[in-house]
């Protein structure tokens, strides 16, 4: 049961400050998803903040396209990817409007609406790995590009918002780099997650897709 103190929204304000200072207090903050047949919710432990155009990392790296221009809009928005062909990943948009900046929202502890989350996510064997990475995180509550841009600052009856909950204490929260970001933007030390929380994915290197050897005509 989430407290009635936890349940305050968080202002846009709250996003419209550099993305560095926003991730790490974004951990232990609730993310709740309204779907057609539920309501999920999710305890953040684990982000990764993303500088827009100054960071080799971002998809803003290189300017405004199609697929990014919500990170170019205003803050407390969220900001929905399609990767690898297979999976979606949910980021909120940070910082002034045009900054183009934004946190990953990794992995996370499902606190309300687990019965919905396991047939989005029947490959898990525990709870913990309902949404232990961002693909799965996204997959656990049911985001897709159709969320891209919905204002997490919203309404509680929105299809995302996200509320106060309980910010992780100082003293639990690390930072390391970030997951499978490669060259220049490999360096940067901006995945944050909760220490010990068994929710957390495990870091991974970049490691450069191989392809596949053409197969021989018969």
């Amino acid at each position: 049961m989430i407290a009635a103190h936890d349940r305050t929204p968080l202002p846009r304000s709250f996003f419209d400050r550099p993305v560095l200072e926003v991730a790490p207090e974004l951990l232990g903050r609730l993310l709740v998803r309204n779907a057609p047949e539920g309501r999920t919710v999710l305890r953040l432990t684990e982000v990764e903040a993303y500088d827009g155009e100054i960071d080799p990392g971002s998809h803003a790296y290189r300017g405004r396209t199609a697929r990014n221009g919500v990170m170019f809009g205003p803050p407390g928005h969220a900001y929905v990817y399609f990767t690898y062909g297979m999976w979606h990943c949910l980021n909120v948009v940070c910082g002034p409007e045009g900054s183009a900046s934004g946190v990953l929202l990794r992995a996370g502890e499902i606190v309300e609406g687990a019965e919905l989350a396991w047939p989005r996510r029947p490959a898990a064997r525990t709870e913990r790995e309902l949404a232990k990475g961002p693909a799965r995180l996204a997959t656990a509550l049911d985001v897709d590009r159709a969320l891209d841009g919905a204002d997490v600052c919203g309404p509680p009856d929105a299809p995302l918002h996200l509320l106060a909950g309980t910010p992780a204490p100082a003293g639990q929260v690390r930072n390391g780099p970030r997951t499978g970001v490669a060259g220049e933007g490999g360096v940067h030390p901006w995945r944050f997650w909760i220490d010990g929380d068994p929710t957390v994915s495990p870091y991974r290197a970049h490691s450069p897709r191989r392809r596949r050897k053409p197969t021989a005509t018969p």
